[in-house]
């Protein structure tokens, strides 16, 4: 059990659920179509998710000896070397997986690949690398749209740009976890992006559902963000644990006129991510 919660930390796995939404959003604004494609988009997802968060810590370990003692490579949980073979075959597993899609997928898997080793091995050296993780979600919710009927559409675009916009916002907040750098209110503003592209495309009958959601998602990052912006607190933390979870509702927010039970489905992972984090960490 203590190596199965080793494994489990290493891939901060309390963030699965918003890869998955990542990749049913991606499939629904391709036109959804065959269940089977959405399980590889999936399956596919997940290995490079497992693989980024493992090679991450590969790359890490050095500075979290220093700095974080409690992950598991410093705190002799595991060995460097197993997580450094443990994150290639997750990333050979992923690009495998969603080769089976298709050229397009093929193409966005490499790609997605290569954003998730360069991210990792110089995020503590590059002032903009959130711009990276930004990337990898795109393109991660267009090769969720590859697997759809339609193909990677011009909605599907946009919605993963907007998507990326708020992975930058998060993530330069983020970046003063643990440098402990002085607060700055910008980073915030991308957060928003996904809101107002929702506002701008909805139209008509899809307005009303947009607007709610709007505010549902912005009512969410306002609640995040207090943590770290209220006077006299500062749990940067518990606002991107938060914010982090807030991706599903972005991808809802991109989908908004969906069936009940699509959109049942993204409140589940929702509140399983909430969930998930209280037993494993998110950052």
């Amino acid at each position: 059990m203590a190596m199965l919660r080793t494994y489990l930390t290493l891939g901060r796995v309390s963030n699965l659920p918003t890869v998955w939404s990542n990749c049913l959003a991606g499939w629904l604004l391709g036109g959804g179509g065959a269940w089977d494609r959405l399980l590889l988009a999936c399956m596919g997802g997940t290995f490079l998710y497992l693989a980024g968060m493992y090679l991450n810590d590969a790359f890490d370990a050095q500075w979290d000896q220093q700095r974080r003692p409690e992950r598991p490579i410093p705190s002799g949980a595991i060995a460097l070397t197993e997580v450094w073979q443990l994150g290639l075959l997750w990333m050979a597993a992923g690009v495998g997986t969603l080769a089976l899609l298709g050229r397009n997928a093929t193409i966005l898997a490499l790609l997605l690949a290569g954003c998730i080793f360069v991210y990792n091995a110089i995020h503590k050296i590059f002032a903009f690398s959130p711009t990276l993780m930004a990337v990898c979600r795109m393109l991660l919710v267009l090769a969720g749209a590859s697997s759809g009927d339609a193909g990677i559409t011009g909605l599907a675009i946009w919605s993963a740009l907007a998507l990326a916009s708020y992975v930058v916002g998060l993530s330069f907040l983020a970046q003063t976890e643990t440098t402990q750098a002085s607060l700055r209110y910008w980073p915030c503003l991308f957060l928003g992006t996904p809101v107002a592209l929702a506002l701008i495309v909805n139209r008509g009958d899809a307005q009303l559902p947009a607007v709610l959601w709007s505010g549902v998602l912005g009512l969410w990052a306002l609640t995040c963000l207090r943590s770290t912006y209220r006077a006299g607190q500062r749990n940067v933390a518990h606002s991107v644990a938060g914010l982090l979870a807030g991706i599903v509702l972005v991808d809802l927010l991109a989908v908004c006129v969906v069936p009940v039970a699509f959109g049942s489905a993204f409140v589940g992972l929702f509140v399983g991510a909430l969930f998930l984090q209280r037993v494993i960490p998110a950052t």
